[in-house]
């Protein structure tokens, strides 16, 4: 079986093409890309197979897709190292590979400082509308009262 794990990303199981659901997936977040060591200890094959495999050219920095081969993400310099996604690298073990069972795993990233001070905000904010809800009922309480004694009064 073929293993490939990636970080913070919606993912496919290569075998069904079902999305893995995961809340804050983020495709395009660098923690989503593998670097080549990991798609070599993944695919079980050499440092230089996996470049042979690789779709690159020296004159173009970033080829057209091509199927046959395996795809790396954009690059804006030639100096920055390959990285690819972990789809694409499923996809490239089951195509071309023709590995039969590929598994695609997600792992959760640990918690950084960001995402620590956004559950702050985020449960701040919740409080905040549950305080606003209560004043909100409240006040409307407080109309519906007042207008049932309006009306015995007149």
């Amino acid at each position: 079986m073929f293993n490939v794990s990636a970080l913070n990303s919606s993912l496919y199981e290569s075998s069904s093409e079902q999305p893995i659901a995961e809340d804050d997936a983020s495709t395009a977040s660098q923690d989503s890309l593998v670097g080549i060591d990991d798609v070599q200890k993944s695919l079980n094959r050499s440092r230089a197979s996996v470049y042979r495999y690789t779709n690159t050219d020296p004159r173009n920095l970033n080829p057209p897709f091509n199927p046959r081969k395996l795809n790396p993400e954009f690059r804006s310099d030639q100096k920055d190292p390959l990285l690819f996604h972990s789809n694409e690298v499923a996809r490239f073990a089951k195509d071309i590979l023709r590995i039969k069972e590929v598994t695609v795993e997600v792992l959760n990233s640990p918690s950084t400082a960001t995402q620590n001070l956004l559950v702050s905000i985020h449960e701040e904010l919740k409080l905040i509308r549950l305080h606003l809800d209560r004043m909100n009922k409240k006040e409307e309480e407080t109309t519906t009262k007042t207008e049932v004694h309006n009306r015995s009064v007149a």
